[in-house]
This record gives structure tokens, C-alpha cells and sequence, in this order.
């Protein structure tokens, strides 16, 4: 690692803080500022007993001031100490446990994502055009703007009450846990039944979120793909009679950096929970989490889970600039 990357990594790190803060920050103003009646609301609402609602007052500071409740705050997140007013919980455990179906989700839908976005991308640019070019612009076109719920409900329909071929009941999950993602502890330990049933469940949500960012995946590749099969040193190539796959092969290794960008916000977006997806079929991960926190009231959640995201997002582009200077030399920090 060159000294250039080092300090690179040294200020990306150093500024994780602030932001980090600062996502806290806001989402806790934001949540403050609600008119409502938290602590009513997560005694169980209008038929709350007093005593109860005085409790969760005092346990939670909400009679202090703003800056004192966001001290507690910050105090019980990094200390793991805040529970869940509606569940009773610790936030992270209960944030932990929704996590690996968050993530197992995010495997299969960047799986799909990258055999739509990079496949057909790659196809449109080689075939400019044509038939076939126009045909993926618009398939493009459509998978960004169609609803994503009315699609997973007609996908439901065909694949699960007509032909049966998916499931969307229950979350399989391995005997016992490894890595925490949970088809590659099915794998591991040799479960192929539930790794089957783990395809069966995660399939076709994976493929409605791979239809969705594919399509936008494939516009980037497509374009830049045919930015670098322009250049004066493709034009070179083919002078020397190189091979259309060596040429295609440096081409799309030139056209790699914006495809990268876009892939890892599709990696941020699906690892924070894809939350139209996790509600429609089902699954327990953190989009619903995210949903039942805010339609509770539930701003300690709210705040933990922004965190969470905010961490996701901050690691995924640290990531992403680091690839930035491996897959091309010139990029230099």
C-alpha cells in the first residue's frame, strides 16, 4: 500500500466521526421535533395507564431537555444500553438479529443485479442501435419506474399461487450460526435442504431487486462501455488485428470506474434494507424493522438504525475508493 493510499484511509477514517455524529444528530432533531406523544404511544396508546406513562418519561428522559435526552442517548447507543421501549429488548440485539436476513437478501439481489445490469449492459453497447439496444434501454426504463410493490404482488401471484414454485412463508435458517450470513452457514455445514429452501424464499425478492437497480446498472455499462471502445487506443488495437476479446477485455476494465460507483450505492441501498421488498414478502430484516420503529414512534430505534445505515454507507464508499485505485493506476490519493 502506497503512502498516498495510507493517508488517504487516515483522513477517511478521521472524518467517519463527524459524519457519523452528525447522522445521529440529525435524525434524533428530527424525531424530537414530532408532535406526538411518544411516551403514550409506546405505553400502548389511549388506554395507557398514568403510572406507566410516567415511567417510560423517566426511564427514557423525556421531560429533560433536548440536549440532555440526546446525551442519554448517544450514552446508551455506544454503550449498548438502550432497550427498545415496544419490544423490551436491547436495540442492537434486536437490530443484530434482522441484520443476516438484511444481508441474505442483499446476495441474491446483488447477484441479479450484476447478471441483468452487467450482461445486458454489455450486450446493448456491443449491438449500438439495433433492435436488441433499444430493447434493453427500455427494459431500463422500465425497471426503474415500476412500482416495486405492485410488481412483487404480480411476481407473488405467478410464481407462488399459480406455479408453486417459491415459497414465501417463514425464514429458513441453518442449526446453528457461523458467519451470520445464514446460506453460507447452510453451505458449510453441509444443510443443502435448507440451502434449497434458502433459494426458494430468497429468490424472487432477490430478482425484483436485481430487475430494479439491474436496469440502471445496465445504462451505466452500456455507456460506459461504449466510451472506452471509442477510444484512440481500441482504435489501435483493432489497427494491430488484436482479438475482439482482448480488446473488449481492456475496454471494459477502462469503463470500470463509474460501473463500480454505481454498484456499491446498489450495495449500500440493499445492505440498509430494501423496505417496500422485506415488507411485501415477509422477511424480518431491518427495512421492516425500519418501518414498525417509525410507525411506533420508536425514535430510539429510528436513531440506532440510522446509525447503522450511516455506518453501511460510510464503509461501502471507503471501499469503493480503495477498488477506485486497484482497477485503475492512474487514480492516485
Amino acid at each position: 500500500m502506497s503512502s498516498g493510499m495510507k493517508r488517504f484511509l487516515v483522513r477517511r477514517i478521521i472524518t467517519f466521526t463527524p459524519t457519523i455524529f452528525g447522522v445521529i444528530f440529525l435524525s434524533f432533531i428530527i424525531a424530537y421535533v414530532l408532535p406526538a406523544d411518544t411516551a403514550r404511544a409506546w405505553a400502548g396508546g389511549e388506554k395507557a395507564s398514568p403510572v406507566t406513562i410516567e415511567r417510560i418519561k423517566r426511564q427514557y428522559h423525556l421531560d429533560d431537555p433536548w440536549y440532555l435526552q440526546f446525551a442519554y442517548l448517544i450514552k446508551g447507543v455506544f454503550t449498548n444500553s438502550i432497550t427498545d421501549p415496544i419490544t423490551g429488548n436491547l436495540i442492537f440485539e434486536d437490530l443484530f438479529r434482522a441484520f443476516p436476513v438484511t444481508v441474505q437478501l442483499a446476495i441474491f439481489g446483488m447477484f441479479f443485479t450484476l447478471l441483468i445490469g452487467i450482461s445486458l449492459g454489455i450486450l446493448a453497447a456491443l449491438k449500438r442501435d439495433t433492435k436488441l439496444d433499444a430493447a434493453v434501454r427500455i427494459m431500463s426504463l422500465i425497471g426503474v419506474a415500476t412500482p416495486i410493490f405492485w410488481l412483487a404482488y404480480i411476481l407473488i401471484y405467478v410464481f407462488f399461487v399459480m406455479l408453486g414454485w417459491i415459497s414465501v412463508l417463514g425464514v429458513p435458517s441453518p442449526s446453528r450460526v457461523i458467519t451470520n450470513i445464514p446460506i453460507l452457514d447452510a453451505i458449510m455445514l453441509g444443510e443443502i435442504d435448507v440451502v434449497a429452501d434458502m433459494i426458494k424464499r430468497y429468490t424472487l425478492p432477490g430478482f425484483l431487486l436485481g430487475f430494479l437497480n439491474g436496469g440502471v446498472l445496465a445504462r451505466i455499462v452500456r455507456n460506459s462501455f461504449l466510451d472506452a471502445i471509442q477510444a484512440d487506443y481500441i482504435d489501435y488495437a483493432k489497427a494491430r488485428g488484436l482479438p475482439k476479446t482482448w480488446i473488449w477485455k481492456h475496454a471494459f476494465k477502462n469503463a470500470l470506474v463509474p460501473i463500480i460507483t454505481v454498484i456499491g450505492l446498489s450495495i449500500g441501498g440493499l445492505l440498509t434494507g430494501a423496505i417496500l421488498t422485506e415488507t411485501v414478502f415477509g422477511l424480518p430484516g431491518i427495512g421492516r424493522y425500519s418501518v414498525r420503529s417509525i410507525f411506533g414512534f420508536d425514535f430510539p430505534a429510528i436513531v440506532c438504525v440510522t446509525l447503522l445505515f450511516g455506518i453501511v454507507y460510510v464503509a461501502v464508499n471507503l471501499i469503493v475508493d480503495i477498488i477506485y485505485a486497484v482497477i485503475d493506476p492512474r487514480i492516485r490519493y
